[in-house]
């Protein structure tokens, strides 16, 4: 899931006051500023007011967050496990079907989201599922470091062992 607009979704804590932008002007009060009620993309705090916000609506759905990753989160309905990881603006959702469809339905009644499907990548992994399995792979990543070598057009070669 993406969430859409994410650093908005954060409430600011503090005061913070920003010069009116252009076209907002209003003559004999040029002197005025506006006061912030909601994080802006690039206000410092708003990362961190996002987080807040997420950590704290995720717990209250019931969601546990582990100690091992802040950015970690799981529960367990019934027989079923549902775990979520945060990563800035997107949630990778994976558990029981069920529970799936109805966390991102949950969600999306809170925060403005986008279902972008299967996850393809994530922090330099590629992720593909066949016949029930999933796989992991760092092709991209290897390919990219032959490039900063110049050794892209390079052939593998057999090299000989020797053993005593």
């Amino acid at each position: 899931m993406d969430v859409k607009t994410t650093f908005l979704n954060g409430v600011i804590e503090e005061e913070v006051y920003v010069e009116k932008p252009q076209g907002f002007e209003v003559l004999g009060r040029e002197t005025h500023v506006c006061e912030l009620k909601r994080a802006l993309y690039e206000l410092e705090q708003a990362p961190r007011a996002w987080y807040s916000r997420i950590d704290t609506y995720l717990q209250q759905m019931g969601f546990t967050k582990s100690d091992a990753d802040p950015n970690l989160y799981y529960i367990v309905v019934g027989d079923g496990p549902l775990i979520l990881v945060l990563y800035v603006d997107d949630l990778f959702i994976t558990g029981a079907e069920r529970l799936i469809s109805g966390c991102k339905e949950d969600l999306a009644m809170e925060f403005k989201m986008k279902d972008i499907g299967l996850m393809h990548y994530f922090l330099g992994l590629e992720v593909w599922k066949e016949e029930g399995h999933i796989f992991l792979g760092q092709g991209q990543y290897d390919v990219g470091v032959l490039r900063i070598f110049h050794m892209a057009n390079y052939r593998p070669l057999s090299t000989p062992m020797i053993t005593n």
